[in-house]
């Protein structure tokens, strides 16, 4: 009799992403391997091929989908009464929206365990440029997000960057025909760590933004200071406020307001939407705005500054 839950990986990337190479070596693996049936769906033809029948000795079944029309609750519904799977792996196509995919229904017991994301690092920009909405759609909430093909370390730390806006807890690896690129990101803050006061400039709001959630051990107990508007959340008390920016994680009508929680004993006094110059003391505890863990500046001046109209841009 079938457990209850069955696990669904989503695998999400462009087409000739990696994908398909991804997966082939995933499903052979040792740590991968299940006692019931692996259902595998592809939903699009790329580069890579597998072997039907070499992946039958791993408990892998192949179904394959090309049409998104065709691919409906109805559709997997029926693959579940064919295959009663005890896992699923979805390939999914890089130019449908994964939006679509999960307002779908799916089966009775079926739960998405893991989605991961892979990219060619080599034409990441031109499909950032030409398809960001769908790239982001792919990395928001994954677990993972592969670079191959990263032959040019250079713009790799603002690849970073545009994936951990936009999904914090994503992992997010880089490998070159070698392996696993190490050791790319390491002193590319374009501000001095060491410095008394630590100024955050305009342009480089989003860089301190992001490497203060991931490597707050830069920051702990250090003084920052940085321009940015005003927000006060209800929820929030009267001298705990949330200043930051406004930024574009897709396009210019996806923008998210990027911001640390600030306390001030002259909170009260700020109203919602002006702009401040603030210099903090940075520390980290547990609040539930951050589900966990997060920056708490407390603020040790504060006064009123010139707006900053642009968006946060993270490449």
């Amino acid at each position: 009799m079938r457990e209850p839950d069955v696990m669904v990986y989503l695998m999400t990337g462009f087409l000739d992403s990696g994908k398909t190479q991804f997966l082939d070596f995933t499903l052979k693996q040792d740590y991968f391997q299940i006692e019931g049936k692996t259902l595998l769906i592809l939903c699009e033809e790329g580069e890579g091929e597998y072997n039907p029948m070499e992946l039958l000795r791993y408990g892998v079944v192949i179904e394959r989908v090309e049409d998104q029309e065709d691919f409906t609750e109805e559709w997997l519904g029926e693959m579940d009464r064919k295959h009663e799977p005890e896992r699923v792996v979805i390939e999914y196509n890089g130019m449908w929206k994964v939006s679509d995919f999960e307002k779908m229904k799916l089966p009775a017991g079926w739960v998405v365990e893991q989605k991961i994301t892979t990219v060619d690092a080599s034409t990441f920009q031109m499909y950032l440029t030409n398809l960001k909405p769908l790239f982001v759609e792919m990395v928001r909430g994954a677990e993972l997000v592969l670079f191959n093909r990263c032959e040019d370390k250079k713009p790799l730390a603002g690849y970073r960057r545009s994936v951990k806006v936009v999904s914090p807890q994503a992992e997010v690896i880089f490998e070159d025909e070698s392996g696993e690129v190490d050791n790319i990101f390491e002193d590319e803050v374009p501000y001095d760590l060491n410095a008394p006061v630590i100024e955050i400039r305009r342009e480089d709001y989003g860089i301190w933004y992001v490497d203060m959630m991931e490597h707050p051990e830069r920051y702990k107990g250090k003084v920052v200071e940085y321009t940015a508007k005003v927000l006060k959340p209800k929820a929030f008390p009267s001298k705990v406020f949330l200043p930051g920016r406004m930024a574009m994680t897709c396009c210019a009508d996806d923008t998210s307001f990027l911001g640390y929680v600030c306390r001030s004993a002259y909170a009260p006094k700020l109203k919602a939407g002006q702009w401040v110059k603030i210099r903090a003391k940075v520390r980290f505890a547990n609040l539930s705005v951050y589900r966990g863990e997060g920056p708490v500046l407390e603020a040790e001046n504060i006064e009123p500054a010139e707006p900053i109209e642009e968006l946060v841009y993270f490449n």
